[in-house]
């Protein structure tokens, strides 16, 4: 149940402001319907990340378990920490997005692009993570994906103009502190702790 809640909030709070959720922003503001009083979102969109962040979620999951199989205890724990380090490399990493000149309608290009993103981001690396060292890593699975699957509708439902307005570097930078430290200490426990 840990991994299940860690990676629920670990994933919603370290993909708020990633690649991800600011194209499906993006395409969101894009394509909405403003005809009406009311914007209305394109709702394939959203059930178009959603299937991406479950689809990542799993791919990540099951080459975590490959790996962690074929290490040693201790081996799995460093592998938890070069994990959780990659993930804050890339919260650190400066998120920039080219505009969206004419967006496209294809479902097919829109989704093969944020399962591309996906796969490799901070989140994901969590998920990989706790997915190493769980001991139901399904539970880290859905967690993850349910993290994910907010993001996504987080993104999905606020806007990009509406996510300009908050501080996204200055959270990402102090979740790439968090994890960074996080990973350190799991890899001099690794190293010097008493196993």
């Amino acid at each position: 149940m840990d991994s299940f809640l860690f990676c629920l909030i670990l994933v919603a709070g370290i993909a708020f402001g990633g690649r991800e959720q600011l194209l499906l922003a993006r395409l969101s503001d894009a394509l909405a319907d403003r005809s009406g009083p009311l914007v209305r979102r394109p709702f394939p969109v959203l059930a178009l990340g959603v299937v991406c962040a479950c689809l990542s979620a799993g791919v990540m999951t099951y080459g975590a378990l490959a790996i962690a199989a074929l290490l040693p205890s201790r081996a799995a724990w460093m592998l938890v920490a070069f994990a959780l380090a990659i993930a804050a490399f890339e919260l650190a990493w400066p998120v920039r997005l080219k505009s969206l000149a004419e967006p496209t309608r294809s479902l097919g290009a829109i989704g093969l692009v944020v399962l591309w993103r996906q796969v490799g981001d901070g989140p994901r690396f969590v998920i990989f993570a706790f997915a190493a060292q769980a001991n139901y890593p399904l539970t880290a699975l859905a967690g993850g994906a349910l993290g994910g699957i907010f993001a996504v509708a987080a993104g999905w439902m606020l806007g990009a103009e509406t996510l300009q307005n908050w501080p996204l570097r200055w959270i990402r930078l102090a979740l790439a502190v968090c994890l960074m430290l996080a990973a350190v200490l799991i890899g001099l426990n690794v190293r010097y702790g008493i196993n």
